[in-house]
């Protein structure tokens, strides 16, 4: 008899684990889908591809959505309200900062001092940045030094091939664009590692150690020029950028030049279900955001799209959302609609809502000690809500408001958006941050909302192409309801 007592309890136990386990496991929605819905997934997917080929820096996220609003109606600020031109509902207006970071406002039927509906993104990523005098000659080979901007694993960067984005600008104003690297017939560029057979003490360190930020250096040649008797391969790649480019060394001085994974974000696995690309944080919810805009042709509440610079390390700087771009774009809209003062501005941010379109981490069962699965995204899942971010003890979040949660629920589920809940992973592991806190010390309305994202921060990330879709209905639905 105590045998059969136990048995049973432990029966019992065995059903409340896998209950257990069934609650925290979140289908995938794709089976869901009519026909019509998987063409249109799959229209919005293509697109989101070329989106991650041709923007992998901020400066060319920002080109391309100019030229998305462009030809979607949008005029610049300034030149809407040429000759004192006032703006009226319906207007379609974009402002530019610093040609890396963006704006776009679609006025509505009521007033901005009612508050905007926000989809606000960032359109950094993490990548290796040249050093201001970068180039050096050592061992009878050329190399770039760099310097790494955001959160990297530094050993994910070396012995693949690397394209050079940005700009030189020279000291008479003059701008030279350089893309390098992307084309078939283009040259790549590398890090080198240290081969396994001497690799014996590198492999001892641990891994934030392994690849020490000084030397991510770049390869960039090895054939000498003719006639040079000292640093003769730098004097070879100076020939040539001076030939290509027009630029001497000390052009170095005032380039932006970075070094981003060469090739182009591609469909992943048999079934093609997933996208693999550079850059997924955060222009997949950058991509998202400004489709969504983009495809309202009248809103009722003021509508705002705005892509930033420098969230990746800490929003700082000008072109970062702790700068005041945001906040003096709304007042010269203001301005634009005859009703700027003060006191406005301030209503209209405080009356905001805004959906901080942000990636979350995915859960991936090769490393499941990591998330809690009842808590946790999961690739095909649908729009991720994190009610907050932060670390350990909610450090460094926003944390959003019940009401305004539920809200957006009832929103979702009345225009069909597939969504889920999670947090970044297990409580005290690690954590991470937004754009969020920042907007919400206006007062208004914020919390988390994006697509989830598997080998995050790693050159190449991956996502699934049912959760773009669905963030791309979230977002048109808050922008119709909010």
């Amino acid at each position: 008899m105590p045998t059969k007592k136990k048995d049973a309890k432990s029966a019992v136990k065995a059903k409340i684990r896998k209950a257990a386990a069934g609650a925290g496991r979140k289908e995938s929605v794709w089976l869901s889908y009519t026909k019509a819905e998987k063409k249109e997934l799959e229209t919005i997917a293509q697109g989101y591809r070329r989106f991650l080929t041709t923007c992998k820096t901020e400066r060319e996220s920002v080109i391309e959505t100019v030229r998305q609003a462009e030809a979607a109606g949008y005029e610049e600020l300034g030149k809407a309200t040429r000759h004192g031109k006032k703006l009226r509902p319906g207007a379609k207006v974009y402002t530019v900062g610093m040609k890396k970071t963006v704006a776009l406002f679609h006025l509505g039927q009521a007033p901005l001092s009612g508050g905007l509906s926000i989809l606000g993104a960032h359109i950094d990523s993490c990548r290796l940045d040249l050093k201001q005098n970068p180039l050096y000659e050592d061992g009878n080979l050329a190399f770039f030094d760099t310097h790494y901007y955001g959160g990297i694993k530094k050993y994910q960067w070396v012995a693949i091939p690397l394209a050079f984005h940005g700009v030189i600008v020279k000291k008479d104003g003059t701008t030279v664009n350089v893309t390098l690297g992307e084309r078939e017939e283009d040259p790549v560029f590398c890090v080198t590692d240290l081969l396994i057979h001497l690799a014996q003490e590198q492999m001892a360190k641990k891994a934030d150690k392994v690849v020490e930020g000084e030397n991510l250096d770049i390869l960039v040649g090895s054939l000498p020029l003719a006639g040079k008797d000292k640093d003769a391969v730098k004097a070879g790649v100076l020939s040539l950028l001076k030939e290509q480019y027009g630029m001497e060394e000390e052009d170095f001085q005032s380039a932006e030049l970075s070094l981003v994974p060469a090739g182009k974000a591609r469909e992943l696995g048999f079934d093609r279900s997933l996208i693999l690309g550079y850059g997924q944080d955060d222009r997949v919810c950058a991509y998202t955001s400004l489709a969504a805009m983009l495809a309202m042709d009248t809103v009722v509440r003021p509508a705002c799209c705005l892509l930033v610079d420098k969230e990746e390390i800490g929003s700082v700087g000008a072109t970062g959302m702790q700068s005041r771009f945001f906040e003096n774009s709304l007042a010269e809209l203001l301005a634009a609609t005859g009703a700027y003062d003060e006191l406005t501005l301030r209503r209209a941010l405080a009356n905001s809502k805004m959906l901080s379109s942000d990636v979350s981490s995915a859960y991936d069962p090769l490393y499941a000690s990591a998330f809690d699965k009842k808590n946790v995204a999961y690739l095909g899942g649908g729009l991720v809500l994190n009610k907050f971010t932060g670390a350990r003890g909610k450090s460094g979040s926003n944390d959003a408001n019940a009401e305004y949660i539920a809200e957006l629920r009832a929103m979702f589920e009345k225009h069909r958006v597939r969504f889920q809940t999670a947090e970044l992973g297990r409580v005290d592991l690690g954590g991470g941050g937004t754009i969020a806190y920042i907007l919400s010390l206006y007062g208004m309305q914020v919390i988390d909302c994006g697509v989830a994202v598997s080998s995050m921060h790693a050159p190449w990330e991956v996502t699934s192409k049912v959760d773009v879709y669905e963030v791309t209905k979230g977002y048109k639905a808050f922008l119709k309801e909010a």
